[in-house]
Order: structure tokens, then C-alpha cells, then sequence
């Protein structure tokens, strides 16, 4: 077989889909020698994804996301000569001949479109020809699965879940001198709460906001830290309004973007993890928690409980009591966070790329023998 990625997101992004397409092609590297991938990035990204020889790059001009996508993103595929085309940023070559999949992250676009950019409501407004177009999709959750069902109105028939999963970097840190050199390159103290995400409404960080705030007034006896990690996104300046509010200036750590390579220490360290979200399509970051031992608290929405099962706390995510009694539970009590230490690491090894990455190929052969109609 002869597969196309469309890789050109990773240039132009450092998150989110643009990890899942890194992650997911190392792992079909690791696991096939035999068939031919092209990988198609864009023309400025001056990195290869991986030198697996059976994986040829191909750099594109159509930019990621572009206006003018549809028109020239299929002038480019067509030479290619491809058997099957993969599309993990939703969006297909919809008049491209070659057999399509395409992955669906989630339909938050369509559930909160008030979260969403001028620029992200007109790329992802293309969602309802994408499905119709693609030969068959990719759901990253059953609650994906579900939304994708309903919403759009696709058979669930042409959808196959197929789970995402950690790193490999984000493995628990056994011994405690390992953590300190993080804690002092980001001044934190020896346990705090972690927030990982970008910083952006959907994200809910004033709802959790408001929880720290009440749970240092009422609960903790010291000064409990709250260290969040995740670029500026939309509309993050009402956060940091938030704080000001409530005067949580001094207990609200920023650290932004961090390299990779910190984030397995900063999810060690921390007492609790929480990801207080209203809408997630799979919930990466408390997938790393679990993988690293750490306890995380997530909200009871979407596909959040689907991903931590019994292993973590379920909230409402605009109950503060909740949030406020779920973080007291776990800082106060080291056995109970040991039991959550223990289920969540059982939890995470039921997720691997290289099972996501089987199961593609299984996709990809079957895609390139129904349009060849080979049985």
C-alpha cells in the first residue's frame, strides 16, 4: 500500500492534533517496514517526522487550514498516487478521487460555537461536507463516536473509535531528588495542584478558579499553589481577570508553554491533577496524569469519564463545592491519593499508540481493498 498523512499541522502547531499526528506516525513506524508512507508536511517545516526509510516525505505549499484549501490541497495529492489518504485534522481533499479517512477529535465547534475564532468557524464549518466526502472516520472517543452520530447525522457504521494514548515520556519518576532541579527552575514548592491546557473558555479554568479560591479560605492551612501550563488561547484575558478578582495573584503559578520533556516532572510533583473542562473529545492531559501515578479530578461531560473510568474523581464542571471538596479529598489524604496513584496507573495501559496504530493499518488495508474491490 501506498498511504498518505496529512502532516502539514505540525508545523503550525505544537499541540493537540498536531502531537496526535507525530505520535501516531512513530508508532506505525515501529510497527510497519513494508508498506510506503507519504508524509505530507508543509514546505517550511524543516523537521522529518521520522527517517524510517519505508516513510518518504513530501512537502507541500498549501498551507494547514488555508482559505483556499479545497482548491489547491487536491492539485498537490493528485500526483501522489496514493491508495488511501488520511486526514487527522477532520478536514479532507473532498473532490481528491483517493480513498479518504479522516479523524474527528470532537464536535465542540458545533456544541460551543461561541469558543470558537473567525478563523476556526469557517476551517471547521466544512465538517458536514467532510464526513459526506470521507470514505470512512476516525472517532478518538465513543463519546466522539456518539457526538458525530448525532449531530451529523453519519451511520454509525462509517465510524470506527480508535483511542489515543500517552507518551512514553510520561512514566512515574520513582525517585524524589529527580523532581527537585524542576521545582527550582520554576520556583515551585514541594506540592501543588496542576492544570495543563491551553488557556481558553472551553477549558473552564474560572470555575476552578473560584474552587482554589474557596478551598484556601475554608479548608487548607497553608497556602496551596495552583500551577497552570498551557499557552494563551482565546479569550484568555478574562482569566486572568479572574484572578484578580480574587486576589489570586500570589497562589497562581503561569508557567505557559513548557518543553515536553519537563512535563512528566511537573505531573510527578504535583499533589492532584485537575481538568475541569466542559467538552473534550478525548482528554489527553489526564491520560498523562494517570501514566505518570498522579491523581487526577475531571469533569462528568463528554468523554472525560470514558478515559479515567474509576481511576479519578468525576465533578460537574460548573460545581465549585464539588471541585473544591474533590481537591481537599485528595491533598489531605495520602492513602486515599495512593489508591488513585494505583488505579490510575492500571488505567493508562489499557491506551497505546502502537494498538491506535494497528488498528489504522487495519483501516488503511481495508480502505485501499474496497476501492480496488479486492474481497
Amino acid at each position: 500500500m501506498r498511504i498518505g498523512i496529512d502532516a502539514r499541522i505540525v508545523f503550525y502547531r505544537q499541540a493537540g492534533i498536531a502531537n496526535y499526528v507525530v505520535h501516531l506516525i512513530e508508532a506505525l513506524a515501529q510497527i510497519n517496514r513494508q508498506d510506503e508512507f507519504v508524509l505530507l508536511q508543509s514546505r517550511k517545516d524543516r523537521l522529518n517526522i521520522t527517517d524510517q526509510p519505508n516513510f518518504v516525505r513530501r512537502s507541500l505549499w498549501t498551507p494547514s487550514h488555508h482559505r483556499f484549501e479545497q482548491r489547491t490541497l487536491p492539485l498537490e495529492v493528485w500526483p501522489l498516487r496514493l491508495d488511501v489518504l488520511h486526514s487527522p485534522d477532520f478536514i479532507p481533499p473532498m473532490r481528491s478521487p483517493v480513498p479518504k479517512l479522516i479523524t474527528v477529535h470532537d464536535l465542540a465547534f458545533i456544541r460551543f460555537p461561541r469558543f470558537l475564532t473567525e478563523d476556526s468557524a469557517r476551517y471547521y464549518g466544512q465538517i458536514d461536507d467532510a464526513v459526506t466526502y470521507a470514505d470512512h472516520i476516525v472517532a478518538v472517543s465513543e463519546s466522539t463516536k456518539k457526538d458525530i452520530v448525532e449531530l451529523l447525522g453519519v451511520p454509525a457504521g462509517k465510524i470506527t473509535v480508535i483511542y489515543e494514548a500517552a507518551h512514553p515520556i510520561y512514566r512515574p519518576i520513582k525517585d524524589p531528588q529527580a523532581l527537585v532541579p524542576m521545582r527550582k527552575k520554576y520556583e515551585l514548592p514541594e506540592n501543588y495542584i496542576l492544570f495543563v491546557s491551553t488557556i481558553e473558555p472551553r477549558k473552564n479554568l474560572s470555575t476552578l478558579l473560584h474552587a482554589f479560591r474557596q478551598l484556601i479560605d475554608e479548608y487548607a492551612d497553608d497556602n496551596p499553589m495552583l500551577v497552570v501550563v498551557g499557552a494563551k488561547g482565546w479569550l484568555f484575558e478574562d482569566t486572568f481577570q479572574v484572578i484578580d478578582n480574587l486576589g489570586l495573584q500570589n497562589n497562581v503559578r503561569f508557567l505557559g508553554r513548557v518543553p515536553l520533556h519537563d512535563l512528566p516532572y511537573l505531573y510527578n510533583g504535583a499533589s492532584v491533577h485537575v481538568h475541569p473542562s466542559f467538552y473534550e473529545g478525548f482528554g489527553l492531559t489526564p491520560l498523562e496524569a494517570m501514566a505518570c501515578g498522579t491523581p487526577t479530578i475531571v469533569s462528568n461531560v463528554s468523554s472525560l469519564p470514558e478515559v479515567v473510568g474509576d481511576a479519578g474523581l468525576i465533578v460537574a464542571p460548573t460545581d465549585v463545592e464539588g471541585w473544591v471538596m474533590a481537591m481537599w479529598k485528595v491533598i489531605s489524604r495520602p492513602a486515599f491519593r495512593s489508591e488513585l496513584r494505583t488505579k490510575g496507573l492500571k488505567r493508562a495501559t489499557l491506551f497505546s499508540w502502537q494498538k491506535a496504530a494497528q488498528y489504522h493499518l487495519e483501516l488503511y488495508d481495508r480502505l485501499s481493498r474496497n476501492a480496488k474491490n479486492v474481497p
